[in-house]
């Protein structure tokens, strides 16, 4: 059975590189968490564990790529369903090292990223309709969102001051805006918009998650880096 991929193989290809980039940027992460202050050593390593998380899926759709010639998106659910909620309330950990927060804010979050995910998957393997599992995937999206842009992290952002943290917030909102439309407009596309090509949207997500994940912890990391190394970190 064939266990190596063609050098023509685009999908299997993205696969691969990234199961190479999620592995390297655990190790960095992990390697990484002892340089900075006491108090962002969980979002680092939460960051690390969303890394490892992915890297074992990657390795896994290119494995059944390879022998099987196919790797349903349906599969990704498994990781988004892990990664997805970590990331969110990494939003509510890096806000609470400036103010005390609701845990209220915490637990609205996870919410929000569980129904996301959940309710596409419903939808995507036909346990309720497409269009359903569609609409309530975008009502938690959107309702993350509104707690980015309207609710009590974007106000806390505002209120601490610290230019840092909101070029860091307001990049990281940026990537759950844009990046994390990627996923609701491929599953339209795919269950709902005619069908897609699933190699070409296998593609595109990988190099989705390459934005939404990598790019999105290495902002993080930044941000803890550059208050760690300040004289003033409590305060900046």
């Amino acid at each position: 059975m064939n266990k190596l991929l063609s050098p023509a193989d685009i999908v299997g290809g993205t696969f691969w590189l990234l199961t190479i980039a999620m592995v390297a940027a655990s190790f960095f992460f992990f390697a990484e968490r002892n340089r900075v202050s006491n108090k962002w050593q969980t979002s680092i390593s939460l960051v690390g564990v969303v890394m490892v998380i992915s890297a074992v899926q990657y390795y896994y759709l290119k494995d059944m790529w390879v022998t099987t010639g196919k790797a349903p998106i349906i599969l990704r659910y498994l990781d988004w369903a892990l990664s997805r909620p970590v990331q969110v309330t990494l939003f509510y950990i890096i806000l609470s090292a400036f103010e005390k927060l609701s845990p209220a804010l915490f637990w609205r979050l996870l919410v929000g990223a569980l129904v996301t995910v959940i309710a596409e998957f419903l939808g995507a393997a036909g346990y309720m309709s497409a269009t359903l599992g569609f609409l309530i995937g975008m009502v938690g999206w959107l309702y993350i969102l509104g707690e980015l842009y309207l609710g009590e992290a974007s106000v806390v952002n505002v209120r601490s001051g610290s230019e840092k943290l909101q070029l860091s917030f307001n990049s990281l909102r940026l990537i759950v805006t844009i990046g994390w439309a990627i996923y609701p407009l491929g599953y339209f596309m795919e269950h709902l918009g005619g069908g897609v090509d699933v190699n070409t949207l296998n593609i595109v997500y990988s190099l989705a998650d390459f934005l939404n994940k990598i790019i999105f912890g290495f902002v993080i990391y930044n941000l803890a880096n550059a208050l760690s190394q300040s004289q003033n970190g409590d305060a900046e």
